[in-house]
């Protein structure tokens, strides 16, 4: 279950327009994670008969059941169950590019590659200002 703002959020309260979150995932001894996750992916599928341009599909992506790219959280999530941990999103970002600034600027204010209870580990982003020129500050 991911928390937002207080209340539980699922697919129905996706805003329109809404790229993704920013998310910080805590576990039982109160170790956190920060990172970020798109609402949709795009998938290729074969041109059609007859066709040589491939096709694109948007799905839903895997948010409802994620818990970040961290082996470390994998590890404890393998270890001890979901139930042990609380995923909390803390932004909805609405481009790629804000997405990337807002996690980025989630990790360095909370200090989460120099604390130890912190899994973040790496920082690792291109950022365009063209990209973030609809962002709400």
């Amino acid at each position: 279950m991911w928390i937002y703002q207080g209340k539980e959020f699922t697919s129905a309260d996706i805003p329109e327009g809404a790229e993704g979150f920013v998310y910080i995932i805590t576990d039982g001894n109160g170790k956190k994670y920060i990172g970020q996750k798109r609402f949709y992916s795009k998938r290729k599928l074969p041109p059609l008969k007859g066709k040589s341009r491939k096709r694109t599909k948007i799905v839903e992506s895997d948010w409802l059941t994620y818990f970040g790219s961290s082996a470390n959280v994998a590890a404890r999530l393998a270890q001890e169950g979901a139930d042990a941990f609380t995923r909390e999103i803390l932004h909805i970002c609405f481009s790629k590019g804000e997405l990337h600034y807002i996690e980025t600027k989630e990790i360095i204010l909370r200090d989460a590659l120099l604390r130890d209870d912190y899994y973040n580990g790496i920082i690792q982003c291109r950022i365009n200002r063209v990209h973030l020129k609809n962002m709400v500050a």
